[in-house]
């Protein structure tokens, strides 16, 4: 019996041991410095030059979201609470932003922190709901007036802040940013050609493939969390999976041949919500900006 108690409290101490610490929080970056990395007029050329400057200056921030995402996702809710509460706390990426490409990254990273939060918010005390929903709604604010200004086409960025906005409204019950996504969305599909092609998507040159897939992804994850149903949503898979999978069509069309793009996001969030089989298995999905595993249903989420 004692050899039996012996080997329990050392099994107990190993596991204890074994849980990895929830490390303090990285100081909250209240400016964002981001550069733009694409050295053609399509946007399609990258510059790796560019590229990296833009990656080493971002990198706090994706860090920052990729741990409070692995948390999020089963490695520990706490911790994941204890983080977005500190930044929230410190009114994190509210201040200058240094460019476009910074507000992109400030939009990614909305989405992808209330898509988490989701998660986790039933374990969050109510002062942690407050610093950290109350930061949300500041940054959907931002968000919202950074879009409305803008003039121009209409892109996968608009639908992005989009996605954003719809998060932060799902996880705080702001009727008025469910409303500002609704119009989101329905301005996507209303600049959709017949076919399910997005228009501004498809002058990326060699990329085209790659942002019609990159843009239809918010929006099937914004009509999940708004319970949308609209045909012209079918269309719009439907041409993505079928261009991801032969994308001479795209080709021809925009007179580029196209680089592989993999179009399993956007049926495994739209297939769920259109009470569909689920895509063919293959490598698990996982993408921090919409929440972590994408075979897990996020909580905001209407299932069919």
């Amino acid at each position: 019996m004692k050899l039996f108690i012996s080997l329990l409290l050392a099994l107990a101490m190993r596991t204890t041991h074994a849980a990895p610490a929830c490390e303090a929080p990285p100081p909250a970056p209240i400016d964002i410095e981001a550069n733009s990395y694409y050295a053609d007029a399509n946007h399609s050329v990258i510059d790796p030059e560019k590229r990296a400057r833009n990656i080493a200056s971002t990198k706090p921030i994706e860090s920052f979201l990729s741990h409070v995402a692995r948390d999020a996702n089963g490695r520990d809710a706490a911790c994941a609470l204890t983080w977005l509460a500190s930044w929230g706390e410190r009114r994190a990426m509210l201040g200058k932003l240094s460019s476009e490409q910074a507000y992109y990254v400030r939009k990614w990273t909305l989405s992808g922190m209330a898509l988490n939060y989701a998660r986790v918010k039933p374990q969050a005390t109510s002062a942690q709901r407050a610093a950290i929903e109350g930061w949300f709604k500041a940054l959907a604010e931002a968000t919202i007036a950074h879009a409305d200004a803008k003039k121009g086409a209409r892109n996968n960025h608009y639908y992005w802040e989009g996605l954003a906005v719809t998060a932060v409204g799902g996880v705080t019950g702001e009727t008025r940013y469910l409303d500002w996504g609704r119009k989101v969305l329905h301005d996507a599909l209303g600049q959709m050609a017949p076919d399910g092609a997005l228009p501004a998507e498809m002058a990326r040159g060699v990329k085209a493939l790659h942002y019609q897939v990159f843009a239809a992804t918010p929006l099937v994850m914004m009509a999940s969390i708004l319970d949308i149903r609209d045909p012209r949503l079918e269309t719009l898979v439907a041409f993505t999976v079928a261009a991801a999978a032969d994308p001479s069509g795209i080709a021809r069309r925009s007179g580029f041949k196209q680089e592989p793009a993999d179009s399993r996001e956007v049926t495994t969030l739209y297939n769920r919500h259109a009470g569909k089989p689920s895509p063919p298995a293959g490598q698990a999905l996982w993408q921090a900006r919409l929440g972590g595993a994408l075979d897990v249903p996020n909580p905001l989420e209407h299932l069919q």
